[in-house]
């Protein structure tokens, strides 16, 4: 007997109705990055391994997909590298590819190898899935969308103060209201750091900190500890894990705090432009939130960072973020180019619209009505019919069987198609159709026109 088939963990297939719903999300993100001016590109879903290695930080470089060289991949491997079972420096061997991680890292090697062909400040959007090697569970998968929208080229504050209106206006068109979007800046978290005296330790400092809402203070503590960070240190940082108030409350704190911190103060000084900038033109469905614990986890941030939350009555991780990445592209030789982005998690906004019924009923397109299929002769009679009504826009089917009256006309039940047309020698002679209502179950004759009004 066949083993029954399945696939890898961490991924899904989709049913037409799901399809469906995400094409909804997919299309009214797309719609708004074409409102605020962005252009779309595509990358290869796979990228050469130096493209991608290094830059996500060591975490993010364990949950990166390798992909095994073609041919004898073991060739390159000589019997002292095979024989320690050195995993790190045999991969280097074996594979030279690897998924994509994410799609800012991939949009980074596009500018500089294309740099020539494109114009500056150059906003892109991008929609494509991206893989991970994580643990799956509720939220967290190992293949999935995101759909991104950047600026290279220009270190005005005011792309920031856009993004957030971006954030606002997709989630206002998707009717999702209670929507926190988070903002840190890393000069901010720089600050801190050197004010507390774990300065060499920013890297370790940044990603415990991020981790807060996942494993609570003491948890923050703890692997700050194990990473070298003082007691001393972890003490004069306590404050941050219970920062109360306003965002500009918030900021007035942080200047207390940061005062001898030059970089410090400046990741303040932007952060306030923003806040000034959204006072004036407030947000519409979504609430900004200053997060002194933000920290994105990734090295390659440099001034503000984002990370969307959904409403509070549904249990998920983040639902979008990003960032400014000043110097991004200067890993693959391109200097002085500045960039700030963001992402929207397409799954999880899926997951969000279903559990709070936010999605319209009709976003799928529904058949309109079903022909039945009486014999050839009958066939023809209504797929010319069929071709007519499909010319005007509507959803129409002929059964393609000449099944049994009852196994077609359960077809249409279970595709809850609203009309079922009848055409038999009758209809033909006459150039008529016999329309059943599915719902109150009564049937009428009546001509092409007076069927394409009904059906419009």
């Amino acid at each position: 007997m066949a083993q029954k088939p399945s696939i890898p963990k961490g991924t899904r297939d989709f049913s037409p109705i799901e399809v469906a719903k995400r094409n909804f999300i997919i299309d009214t993100i797309k719609k708004q990055f074409q409102l605020f001016g962005f252009q779309p590109i595509e990358t290869p879903s796979f990228e050469n391994s130096d493209t991608l290695m290094g830059k996500y930080g060591e975490e993010g470089d364990r949950l990166i997909f390798k992909i095994l060289n073609s041919g004898d991949y073991l060739r390159k491997v000589d019997d002292d590298l095979y024989s320690s079972k050195n995993s790190g420096k045999m991969t280097a061997k074996i594979s030279e590819k690897a998924l994509r991680y994410d799609l800012t890292v991939p949009f980074a090697r596009y500018v500089v190898q294309h740099q020539n062909e494109i114009d500056f400040p150059f906003k892109r959007y991008q929609i494509q899935p991206v893989w991970r090697a994580d643990r799956p569970q509720k939220g967290r998968f190992r293949e999935f969308y995101q759909c991104d929208a950047d600026v290279v080229g220009s270190t005005s504050l005011w792309q920031e103060v856009d993004f957030i209106h971006l954030y606002d206006k997709v989630f206002t068109e998707l009717n999702l209201s209670g929507v926190t979007i988070k903002m840190n800046n890393r000069k901010i978290l720089s600050g801190i750091a050197e004010v507390i005296g774990a300065k060499d330790k920013l890297i370790d400092f940044t990603v415990a900190l991020d981790k807060l809402d996942k494993i609570g203070e003491e948890g923050v503590k703890k692997e700050m500890l194990e990473k070298g960070i003082s007691e001393s240190a972890i003490d004069k940082v306590k404050p941050l894990f219970g920062f109360r108030g306003t965002a500009q409350e918030k900021l007035n704190e942080l200047k207390e705090l940061l005062a001898s911190s030059d970089e410090g103060m400046r990741g303040v000084e932007e952060l306030q432009f923003i806040n000034n900038a959204i006072a004036h033109i407030p947000l519409r469905t979504a609430n900004l939130d200053l997060d002194v614990t933000l920290a994105r986890g990734l090295n390659y941030y440099t001034g503000a960072i984002f990370e969307v939350s959904a409403p509070d009555s549904v249990q998920m991780g983040s639902i979008g973020g990003g960032g400014r990445y000043d110097d991004l592209t200067g890993i693959f030789g391109l200097k002085d180019v500045s960039g700030v982005g963001i992402s929207f998690g397409l799954d999880r906004i899926y997951l969000v619209l279903e559990e709070l019924n936010l999605f319209p009923e009709t976003v799928a397109p529904v058949t309109k009505a079903l022909f039945i299929n009486f014999g050839e002769a009958e066939a023809l009679y209504c797929i010319k019919a069929v071709n007519l009504f499909r010319n005007e826009g509507i959803v129409t089917e002929l059964y393609p069987d000449h099944s049994k009256m009852k196994k077609q006309m359960s077809y249409a039940n279970k595709k809850k198609i609203p009309f079922v047309i009848l055409a038999g020698t009758t209809e033909m002679n006459t150039e008529t159709f016999t329309v059943k209502n599915m719902q109150s179950g009564t049937q009428k004759e009546m001509n092409f026109e007076e069927l394409k009004t009904i059906l419009q």
